[in-house]
C-alpha cells in the first residue's frame, strides 16, 4: 500500500494532508525518515509519526492485513489565542526580539505558526496553530475573515475621512482600492475598524490614506473569536472547538 494512501486510511486525513505530512519529513518507515508519499508500506513495516510508534494490531483469521488495521498516534493539530503585549514580534523565531511562539509554553512549539501577523508595536489577539490549511482560510482575503481593531488616533477622524474608509481608500503604491471598512465611533479619537483583508500595516495605511495617524492599535476580534478578557498581555489558552470553527471555514 502506498504510505500517503495508508496514513489516509489510518488516520482519517485527506490525501493532500497525508502527503504534506510525509513531506514534511515527520513520517518514518522502519526507521528511515520517509518524504515519497508513494512509498510502498509493508504489512510488517514499523510507521512513526512524529517519532511515535505505530500500533499494528495483530489481524484475526480471514480479517483483512496490518496495513489496513494499523491505528497512528498521530499529533492533533493545535489552537491558541495569545493575547500580544507591545513589544513582540510576530514571527516564530527572531534573534533580536521575543516572538508570539517564545510566549506559547508548549511541546515542540517550532512546529507553531502565526495565523495573522500584529506589528510588533500593536497589540492584542494574535491566533497560532499548526494546522496550515486552517490558517490560509483565516489569513486568505478570498475567504473574507473579518478582522477588528480599537484605534486611538492623532487626531480627530471627521466625516469625510469616515466616508472614504468605508468606501475603500487606495493605499500608497497600490493600484487596487482596499475593500470598504466598517467604522464604529467611540469618542472623536477612539474608534473600532473591522477590515477583510491583511494587508502589510493595513489599518495604519488606511488611516495614513485618509489624512491621519495611528497611535495605538489593538486587535480585539478575528471572525468569530474574540480575545479572552481573562487573558493578561503574554497570556495564552487553547481555542474550544466552537472558536476554532467560527474562523478558517471551509468553502
Amino acid at each position: 500500500m502506498r504510505l500517503d494512501r495508508f496514513l489516509c486510511h489510518a488516520t482519517g486525513r485527506t490525501r493532500t494532508q497525508a502527503q504534506r505530512l510525509i513531506r514534511a519529513g515527520d513520517v518514518r518507515v522502519d526507521g528511515e525518515m520517509v518524504t515519497d508519499p508513494g512509498r510502498h508500506v509493508a504489512d510488517d513495516a514499523r510507521v512513526e509519526i512524529d517519532r511515535q510508534p505505530v500500533e499494528q494490531p495483530k489481524p484475526q483469521a480471514g480479517g483483512p492485513s496490518p496495513a489496513a488495521l494499523v491505528l497512528i498516534q498521530a499529533p492533533k493539530p493545535r489552537y491558541y489565542m495569545l493575547h500580544k503585549p507591545a513589544g513582540v514580534v510576530s514571527a516564530t523565531r527572531d534573534r533580536e526580539h521575543t516572538t508570539v511562539i517564545d510566549l506559547i509554553d508548549v511541546p515542540r512549539p517550532e512546529r507553531l505558526h502565526v495565523a495573522g501577523r500584529l506589528d510588533a508595536d500593536a497589540t492584542g489577539l494574535v491566533l497560532i496553530s499548526d494546522d496550515g490549511e486552517w490558517s490560509h482560510r483565516v489569513m486568505s482575503p478570498r475567504h473574507d475573515c473579518p478582522k477588528t481593531y480599537r484605534l486611538i488616533l492623532a487626531e480627530p477622524l471627521g466625516d469625510q475621512a469616515v466616508k472614504h474608509l468605508e468606501r475603500g481608500v487606495f493605499l500608497q503604491n497600490e493600484k487596487q482600492r482596499c475593500r470598504p471598512a466598517v467604522l464604529e465611533r467611540l469618542t472623536d479619537t477612539d474608534w473600532r475598524i473591522t477590515i477583510t483583508e491583511g494587508k502589510y500595516h493595513q489599518v495604519k495605511r488606511m488611516i495614513a490614506a485618509a489624512g491621519n495617524h495611528v497611535v495605538t492599535l489593538h486587535r480585539e476580534r478575528i471572525g468569530d473569536i474574540a480575545l479572552d478578557p481573562e487573558l493578561e498581555p503574554g497570556e495564552f489558552r487553547e481555542l474550544t472547538p466552537e472558536e476554532i470553527s467560527g474562523v478558517g471555514k471551509a468553502d
